[in-house]
């Protein structure tokens, strides 16, 4: 009798760890990042001083000094949130925008440095947490960190309750709040607690707009490679707003990999906040097996499962050569040493300033299907 409880225990524990194995646990992160300019940049897009929020690096709301209003940059973020909180979100950002400005002369100051040239002074905050079997949220990590032109320069250990000061100019601001304990158990409080309850927040209603949003694409096509005798057969999925998804080629139901040839771009941005991903593998013309391509997006219940035949090579021909999402970059180059990421107004668009030489310039980059 003993053996079989033993045995059932045994069991138990085994289904046990199986279901939570089965479990794919999907990484969410709120952050807030400031950015402080010492003087007009004189770029279109880019401010003296601008604030926003990012979930999952996509942006939620957004303020500026140019419109000194705190706006919400997704729909759920108009719809669900009171105007009170747009009125004390637009009063904290104007109070940080004053807060910026006086930082950044005392560095000015204390590194003994003029504004012939504009100085930057950025400021993120944010927490990363997982989600759990009950669909709750784990805390991972903390952000809190100051950056001045381009280099680190002060951030917060949530774990250990100190701050970190990688160069001597941060050395005094460190012994500073050091000794300041409500700074440190506030930050701490912030970052594991607060900032985790408005991430579960927001992550549970953009989860309910993407209820309501339409499915993702799946197009299974495939396109001749530069070997006569071979296709390129190409899965692609787009129109997914979270980026964990599971996407598989399969060959007569078993799983393609990296070691069979199979190339995969990840997952990489579309220009209107959506997501998308393409896999693919080279095949012979002469291969009578059958392939498809099964899509997974677990947090939003989407599983599509798509077969590919000869008989429509023609036609996936077709939507091959017209079928992209267009991806733009933009990199601008002002005048400096260091390297820093602006965000544009437009959250469509990124713009990288490299503080390295002394005239602007502009380049964009646009995939097409001619270069895939």
């Amino acid at each position: 009798q003993q053996s079989n409880m033993d045995a059932g225990t045994s069991l138990c524990a085994v289904l046990l760890f199986a279901w939570f194995s089965s479990f794919a646990a999907e990484i969410h992160s709120l952050r807030y990042i400031y950015t402080g300019f010492s003087k007009p940049v004189g770029l279109p897009g880019i401010h003296e001083f601008t604030a926003m929020g990012l979930l999952d690096n996509r942006m939620i709301d957004y303020f500026d000094s140019e419109h000194q209003v705190k706006v919400p940059k997704q729909d759920w973020m108009r719809e669900r949130l009171p105007a009170d909180y747009w009125e004390k979100g637009t009063q904290s950002r104007k109070s940080k925008q004053q807060w910026f400005n006086t930082s950044i002369g005392i560095l000015m100051e204390r590194m003994k440095q003029n504004n012939s040239a504009p100085h930057v002074l950025q400021y993120m905050v944010g927490c990363e947490a997982e989600t759990q079997p009950d669909g709750t949220l784990r805390f991972i990590r903390g952000f809190w960190m100051y950056n001045y032109d381009g280099n680190d320069f002060l951030s917060f250990d949530d774990k250990h309750g100190v701050w970190i000061a990688p160069t001597w100019e941060a050395a005094s601001t460190k012994r500073k709040w050091d000794h300041v304990q409500v700074m440190k158990e506030y930050a701490k409080g912030y970052l594991e607690y607060e900032c985790i309850d408005w991430l579960s927040k927001f992550v549970t209603y953009d989860m309910k707009q993407q209820e309501r949003a339409s499915p993702p694409e799946v197009f299974l096509f495939a396109k001749k490679a530069k070997v006569e005798t071979n296709l390129i057969l190409t899965c692609l999925t787009t129109g997914f707003y979270l980026k964990d998804i599971i996407m598989r080629i399969k060959r007569n139901g078993r799983v393609l990999t990296i070691n069979d040839g199979l190339i995969s771009s990840g997952v990489l941005p579309n220009n209107d906040e959506t997501f998308q991903r393409r896999d693919q593998i080279e095949i012979l013309k002469s291969d009578l097996s059958e392939f498809s391509c099964e899509v997974i997006h677990e947090e939003t219940g989407v599983h599509v499962h798509k077969t590919w035949s000869k008989k429509s090579f023609f036609s996936d021909f077709i939507i091959s050569q017209n079928f992209l999402p267009e991806v733009r970059v933009v990199s601008v180059c002002l005048s400096s040493r260091s390297s820093i990421t602006v965000l544009r107004s437009d959250p469509h668009q990124s713009l990288r300033a490299h503080l390295a030489g002394s005239a602007a310039t502009e380049a964009e980059e646009q995939s097409s299907s001619k270069n895939n």
